[in-house]
């Protein structure tokens, strides 16, 4: 200072220490409620982050597991069809070039073995069924340039409406399996008369698993597959992944001789994918539960956070979202109002020098009243 004297610098600035601590500590608090959305971002990129890492892992442990169970099979079944191809070729006395004619004509007659009329009435509604319900198992496909861009047009409004009509069924097969589970605990007498999200789940995974195995069957009597295999066309039926590599009422012209049939694997695939829908509403809604959990406690950090940024004593929250503190006001309204002593004390004059004593700095703070004073 002119004078010498050592000067705090909040003394300086006219404010106590102990307004900048007050300041430092709602800086502090602020700080804490904007790193609460980061912190929740943090951990929303992570669980992101985790769900790819486990799916890609997932993938190559798939993709290990089916080498080893199918690899071996795919080399010995293609030594067998070219051991049999050289048999043909030389049993009939035919040329390489003849026999791949004759077997692209087998692969092209194949669509149209199942029925004579596989794009009549019958045909088109099973193909339209399979198509909306993304089954596609490729067993029929448009052959004409119209009929392919309808069938694009007409899957972009009958894929969507489909999944809306499924997820509606689902639900409304979700509150009568409540309504029913409800009763049941009523009539026994239950002390916890709730059905939870858990029990919805068991029960429709049961209600699922009891519709694959009797349509499994149905299927081994009509298209005398076995039963192993009837549980792998349901399963890929229901889950809609649709290989094609077994279509049912692709035989025997059984589109437009076995009526019955026809209604029956309609019938199998709405309602087994009701069941699967109603299953995986469930699974999604739960997941969603948890995450909604987890959201709902970061709020609830988030707003204790803010809480403890303007709870401070006696600070102030203005219009524009700006802090005032109560300290500050205080010492800028006494800076304010000039009083007498002041006024006498800034007609005397300031002490200097030796009239300073090192472990008192009031002399310097009575200089600054008086410039104050004077710009005033």
């Amino acid at each position: 200072t002119p004078g010498g004297c050592p000067v705090h610098w909040s003394v300086a600035l006219g404010k106590s220490p102990a307004h900048f601590k007050h300041r430092l500590s709602i800086r502090s608090a602020a700080a804490t409620a904007a790193a609460v959305p980061q912190a929740k971002m943090r951990r929303q990129n992570i669980r992101t982050l985790a769900l790819i890492v486990v799916t890609f892992t997932y993938l190559l442990v798939g993709a290990v597991i089916f080498d080893v169970i199918e690899s071996g099979h795919e080399i010995e079944a293609r030594q067998i069809y070219l051991e049999e191809e050289q048999h043909w070729k030389t049993l009939f006395n035919i040329s390489d070039e003849i026999f791949e004619n004759i077997t692209d004509l087998v692969l092209k007659m194949k669509p149209y073995k199942a029925s004579s009329e596989q794009w009549k009435f019958y045909g088109a509604f099973y193909f339209s069924t399979t198509l909306i319900t993304t089954i596609g198992y490729g067993h029929s496909t448009p052959k004409t340039r119209t009929g392919k861009v309808v069938c694009m047009l007409y899957s972009l409004v009958g894929i969507p409406l489909c999944i809306v009509m499924f997820q509606s069924i689902g639900e409304r097969l979700n509150a009568l399996i409540t309504f029913i589970l409800r009763s049941l605990k009523r009539l026994f007498r239950c002390k916890n008369t709730d059905v939870s999200q858990t029990n919805l789940i068991v029960v429709s995974i049961n209600i699922g698993t009891l519709v694959l195995a009797a349509g499994a069957a149905l299927f081994s009597h009509y298209e005398s597959w076995n039963y192993l295999d009837s549980v792998y066309y349901c399963f890929i039926t229901l889950t809609t992944v649709g290989f094609g590599d077994m279509v049912a009422l692709q035989k025997n012209d059984q589109l437009k001789n076995r009526p019955d049939y026809v209604l029956f694997s309609l019938v199998f695939i709405m309602a087994g994918l009701t069941v699967v829908s109603s299953a995986m509403n469930l699974m999604v809604l739960r997941f969603l539960t948890m995450n909604t959990e987890d959201v709902r406690r970061e709020e609830l950090e988030q707003a204790a956070a803010a809480r403890e940024a303007i709870r401070l004593e006696g600070d102030v929250i203005n219009a524009n979202g700006s802090v005032l503190l109560a300290m500050q006001a205080r010492t800028d309204a006494e800076s304010a109002v000039t009083t007498p002593e002041e006024l006498e004390a800034a007609s005397k004059p300031a002490p200097t020098g030796s009239d300073c004593l090192a472990s008192d700095c009031w002399c310097c703070l009575r200089r600054y009243r008086q410039s104050r004073l004077r710009r005033q």
